[in-house]
């Protein structure tokens, strides 16, 4: 068997990043000394060998891989395809497994427990993000998902869209947020080609707090009550059926986050086989860092942040930030700094580092 990738390269010089995250993905699974022959399909000439290639097997898509065995030729356009039915259709990489693989034992139903998470904490400290979502995507498959809602989780997003790994990924629509953030969620699901569940509150529930309390009772009493219908709740019913979520949070977004692990168990959520297992891919970025990468990546972003907006949620409980402010002070602004959390995030294992 033999195997070509072509590379595109776009008019202005640029690199296909299609490109780089399939040879990222063969690369970790251990499969790219599979990988024959590489060739460049330059957009500025149609000569090159990728042009011309790509034109006589009528493929406007890139990266491609032309596969010739024998008298046989096929070609795919989806490097997760020719992994699952080419490279490796037996599930192992060319060197028995990739470096972020789970090991059958941890692919199994039993329930995972606090030395597991430690370990798994040991075990990927200082790692790229990208490493950890692939971890937990190869471990759970389809019963892990993605939690929505910022900028931090469209950079989750494209790592995972990276790894070639199939994934879900879920929203709280809680009725109260911008019309920009509606628009930027619908940015979003174009950009990557993917379904966002939208998770509603409880109607009842709802209606009964605004006939008791009205639409803006949390400046008096504080969120907890409003948060509990409109985001605890739904988050429960969002995660019921799966064994893992992943999750935006970094340390340095406010003090109530300075311990964030890579991973935890969310024992709120406990499920039929325990908890699940929560991953923060993106604990130890900073803002700058989580911004660096979406302008490189040209993810889509929230109108709103040009606007002065950083940490965003519903609109009534978020303000642009003033200077010299901390990321999330514009977050229930009205409260005391060490209660500016809604619920979503609860039950947190301490980092290496604070061990």
């Amino acid at each position: 068997m033999h195997v070509t990738m072509v590379k595109k390269v776009f008019l202005d010089g640029s690199p296909c990043q299609k490109c780089a995250q399939a040879e990222a993905l063969l690369k970790r699974r251990g499969l790219w000394s599979l990988i024959d022959e590489v060739i460049v399909a330059k957009e500025a000439d149609p000569g090159s060998p990728g042009m011309r290639l790509a034109e006589e097997r009528g493929v406007e898509l890139a990266p491609f891989f032309l596969v010739r065995e024998g008298q046989r030729d096929e070609v795919y356009t989806s490097v997760l395809e020719l992994v699952q039915q080419r490279l490796a259709p037996n599930g192992a990489g060319a060197n028995g497994a990739g470096a972020v693989t789970a090991s059958s034992a941890e692919a199994g139903d039993s329930a995972l427990t606090d030395d597991e998470a430690h370990d798994l904490n040991l075990r990927f400290e200082g790692a790229p993000p990208v490493d950890m979502i692939a971890y937990v995507l190869e471990r759970y498959g389809k019963s892990a998902t993605i939690a929505f809602s910022g900028a931090e989780d469209v950079a989750l997003i494209e790592m995972a869209a990276s790894t070639g790994l199939p994934f879900s990924v879920f929203t709280l629509e809680t009725g109260r947020l911008h019309p920009e953030t509606y628009r930027f969620i619908d940015k979003v699901r174009s950009h990557y080609g993917i379904a966002i569940h939208c998770v509603f509150p409880d109607r009842v529930r709802v209606e009964e707090l605004v006939r008791k309390k009205g639409l803006f009772s949390f400046y008096q009493d504080g969120h907890g009550e409003c948060c509990a219908i409109r985001k605890v709740e739904p988050l429960g019913r969002a995660l019921a059926g799966y064994r893992a979520w992943i999750s935006g949070q970094r340390r340095d977004q406010s003090p109530t986050r300075s311990e964030v692990a890579n991973f935890e168990l969310d024992k709120a959520r406990a499920g039929a086989a325990g908890p699940l297992l929560k991953s923060n891919p993106l604990a130890a970025w900073s803002l700058a860092e989580t911004w660096r990468f979406l302008r490189e990546k040209g993810g889509p972003t929230n109108e709103l942040h040009e606007r002065g907006f950083v940490s965003i949620g519903c609109e009534p409980c978020t303000r642009a930030l003033r200077p010299g402010e901390h990321e999330r002070a514009a977050r229930w602004w009205w409260e005391e700094s060490t209660q500016r959390e809604c619920g979503l995030h609860t039950g947190k294992t301490l980092w290496p580092s604070k061990l």
